[in-house]
């Protein structure tokens, strides 16, 4: 008899429980992928379930990820296989190019009037189009701080949040740029912690990114970005910090970054409301789609 279920990022969990005379047992049986084929695992937990399930569930995902993560590795290994072939005279080109999509996308996720091409004009060609001043304003800003997090790997603090804030909004947003939110705030029906609880939450996120060795780069990522989301530090432009941040941790890590297309935003805002495993079997499963070839190309 089946008594629960739990997915996460293609490993199938379920706890059962048999009767044998008068007594029940029950069994945690976890299933993924390995080399192709499906694996399927079983522990006896007892009588009753233990206190710790939990844990025994976090360290059966752990020993399962184990093919995952070498489909990640390999990413890893040809992105900077192919990063390394780029001459240095044109690698700040690439990365213009970069900032150019990646900026267009994560504005227009909030409402930025301003298109791909016109996004290319304000970074590339220093040329304004005829559109809301601060919607250009804020597309300059964008990519500048996003090249300088290219450019230098800063030391994650709350601080650095706050820079990143200000540098981006300072000249649209200036009442609220560079501060935490001293108000409650609501994105749709999720009410965001108290602004008292901001500061502890904060450090929270910081100690779990600084701390967390045994845990894949594009895992942090991802749980990274959900948890800065679900804290919502400012009162106004958590997605572009938030994704900045996931960002930031894949390129220091060596990792190709991934960018949430403007178009297909719809199943990333789902993707946030489905709580944080939900979000990093998205988030997972979108970094091993647009980076396919990578993986299959690597030996």
């Amino acid at each position: 008899m089946i008594f629960k279920y739990f997915v996460m990022a293609r490993i199938f969990m379920k706890i059962s429980k048999r009767r044998r005379g008068n007594e029940e047992y029950f069994y945690l049986q976890h299933s993924f992928r390995k080399k192709g084929k499906v694996v399927t695992r079983e522990i006896y937990l007892g009588k009753t379930i233990p206190a710790n399930i939990d844990e025994i569930k976090i360290k059966l995902e752990h020993e399962s990820r184990e093919a995952l993560y070498e489909k990640l590795e390999k990413i890893k290994k040809q992105f900077q296989r192919e990063w390394g072939r780029i001459p240095g005279s044109a690698r700040d080109r690439e990365k213009e190019e970069i900032a150019i999509a990646f900026t267009y996308n994560t504005n227009a996720i909030e409402g930025s009037t301003i298109t791909l091409s016109e996004s290319r004009e304000i970074i590339q060609d220093k040329i304004a189009p005829n559109k809301p001043l601060g919607d250009i304003k804020e597309t300059e800003a964008h990519a500048k701080v996003f090249l300088n997090t290219l450019n230098k790997k800063e030391k994650m603090t709350k601080e650095l949040f706050l820079k990143w804030h200000q540098e981006v909004f300072g000249e649209t947003k200036s009442d609220i740029s560079g501060k935490f939110r001293r108000y409650l705030v609501r994105v749709g029906n999720y009410i965001a912690p108290n602004w008292q609880d901001i500061d502890k939450l904060m450090e929270q996120l910081i100690k779990f990114i600084k701390e967390e060795s045994k845990m894949n780069p594009v895992e942090v990522a991802a749980r990274a970005h959900y948890r800065f989301e679900r804290i919502h530090p400012f009162g106004d432009g958590n997605g572009r910090v938030g994704r900045l941040l996931m960002n930031h941790i894949l390129w220091h890590n060596n990792y190709p970054m991934l960018i949430i297309e403007y178009k297909k935003r719809i199943s990333y805002y789902k993707a946030l409301q489905k709580g944080e495993e939900g979000f990093v079997k998205y988030f997972i499963g979108r970094f091993l789609a647009v980076h396919k070839k990578r993986y299959l190309s690597e030996k």
